[in-house]
């Protein structure tokens, strides 16, 4: 697969998740609101289900807007350079984020998913394991990883047939 099929592969399947997960949301969010008070009897699994939702929206929607170039910026620096210096300081961005990313979030999440693992701890209400709640963290920090990678390997490729 090469890295255009690859790329609109993991867009489509990103956007399918964040769909699929802010339609659960509602759907959580809804039930919680007409247990609690049209009902009078608040269901218990909701808040804790809103909350994990939530946490994988957010991961996985940080992810997706890394590859976009959605994220706020502050580009005082980059717009100022012009020609070669403008590619090498975003080459250097690119490599900063991989570093950080790969560093904090997918070793830093990889452990903290190892670690609730081996200690089999699980959620309150749902019992689910914590495990599969923080597996978002290196999973998300993969794809910021990947689309980091590439942005700065096209921006290399530039540099280098200029």
């Amino acid at each position: 697969m090469n890295s255009g099929k690859l790329r609109k592969f993991l867009d489509h399947t990103i956007e399918y998740s964040l769909v699929v997960l802010m339609v659960l949301m509602i759907l959580n969010v809804s039930w919680q609101v007409f247990s609690r008070y049209l009902l009078s009897q608040p269901s218990s699994f909701t808040d804790e289900l809103s909350r994990y939702t939530l946490i994988w929206l957010g991961m996985l929607g940080a992810a997706y807007v890394s590859g976009r170039s959605g994220h706020l910026a502050i580009d005082i620096l980059p717009q100022s350079l012009k020609g070669t210096a403008q590619v090498r300081l975003q080459i250097l961005i690119y490599a900063i984020v991989v570093f950080f990313v790969a560093s904090v979030m997918v070793i830093g999440g990889g452990n903290l998913v190892y670690i609730t693992y081996t200690l089999q701890q699980k959620s309150a209400t749902l019992q689910i394991p914590l495990a599969y709640i923080y597996s978002i963290i290196p999973i998300s920090g993969l794809f910021v990883v990947y689309y980091q990678w590439e942005k700065g390997r096209n921006a290399f490729l530039t540099f280098k047939n200029s």
